[in-house]
């Protein structure tokens, strides 16, 4: 079966500001890789305003949250500027729709993999989500979209037992946060610390779900990968997920400005083929990848490349 990207230019019109590193050309950059002929086989669908986004978005934020964020977007969008959410969080005329799109792109993501029309899916979107909350949007984030796209997975389609896996440069404080108390959703994560936002020590495991890989400034692929194995890999074979989402962060990148991690495309491409094959042996193959970071536009182009590439190997 193929793999399916979900994506929509609309994410281009997301304004966050002059000399902001989530920019639109993150999504330029990767739509330049991913028109090359070795992505032909890729089904391309765009991401879609669906009636029931606010339905499931509540399954991870609150309605007060959500209301917040659309009126911040109306904001912007009645006076043609930008409104600041935080320091780094920023809603600008077109914000509101990218981010009800980029949860689209999960839930839409989900509904094909769960429906075997395809093998797996990248969804290329823009704002990001693992910073968001339950309550409070930061790091450039509105809505926590793998979060939401898992619990969907569950509430929608009966995973019973489902996993976020983030491999951004930044801990995933928000998927931790919503995950925190729920013993059939599984997070793991490696990132750097310390580094924003603060949290991911071994010793946050919430029910006995979350597990945390701290990597220090300047450890690269040998550390990533023993990291990953020990603290990841093995609690989520023993998890046993039935569905699983990535959030697929590319900051840890050793070009990236925000970060400094040493990994490099080939790190990317063992990780996604390590998730893969826990998805083939307890979910059916079953992965959805949700971007996330990545500011250096030819470390996040051509680490997207071999992630997507990956997918579409394992999925074939």
């Amino acid at each position: 079966m193929a793999t399916l990207l979900i994506t929509h230019p609309g994410f281009t019109d997301h304004d966050t500001g002059i000399g902001h590193p989530e920019r639109p050309d993150r999504m330029r950059a990767i739509d330049k890789v991913l028109a090359h002929d070795t992505y032909a086989a890729l089904q391309r669908m765009e991401a879609p305003l669906r009636d029931d986004l606010e339905t499931q978005i509540l399954l991870a934020h609150p309605k007060d949250h959500f209301d917040r964020m659309r009126k911040a977007g109306e904001q912007a969008k009645a006076t043609t500027s930008l409104v600041r959410i935080d320091g780094d969080t920023v809603m600008s005329p077109a914000s509101w729709e990218a981010a009800l799109r980029a949860v689209g792109a999960g839930l839409q993501a989900v509904d094909e993999v769960m429906a075997d029309r395809v093998a797996n899916a990248f969804a290329q979107v823009r704002p990001p989500g693992h910073h968001a909350e339950n309550d409070r949007a930061m790091g450039f984030c509105f809505f926590s979209n793998a979060a939401i796209a898992a619990l969907y997975a569950r509430s929608k389609h009966g995973a019973k037992r489902v996993a976020v896996v983030d491999f951004d440069v930044h801990h995933g404080n928000g998927t931790q946060e919503i995950f925190w108390s729920d013993k059939d959703c599984f997070y793991g994560s490696t990132h750097q610390m310390p580094l924003f936002p603060g949290t991911g020590e071994l010793s946050e495991t919430g029910v006995g779900n979350i597990f945390n890989a701290p990597l220090r400034s300047g450890d690269g692929g040998d550390q990533f990968r023993e990291a990953f194995t020990d603290r990841i890999l093995k609690p989520l074979h023993n998890f046993s997920p039935d569905f699983i989402v990535i959030s697929a962060g590319f900051d840890a990148h050793r070009r990236d400005p925000l970060g400094g991690l040493q990994l490099v495309e080939a790190d990317f491409m063992w990780a996604t083929e390590k998730l893969a094959g826990v998805a083939q042996e307890h979910a059916k193959g079953r992965v959805v990848s949700m971007l996330e970071g990545g500011y250096d536009l030819d470390g996040l182009a051509k680490s997207v490349g071999v992630h997507v590439r990956t997918l579409m190997d394992v999925g074939s």
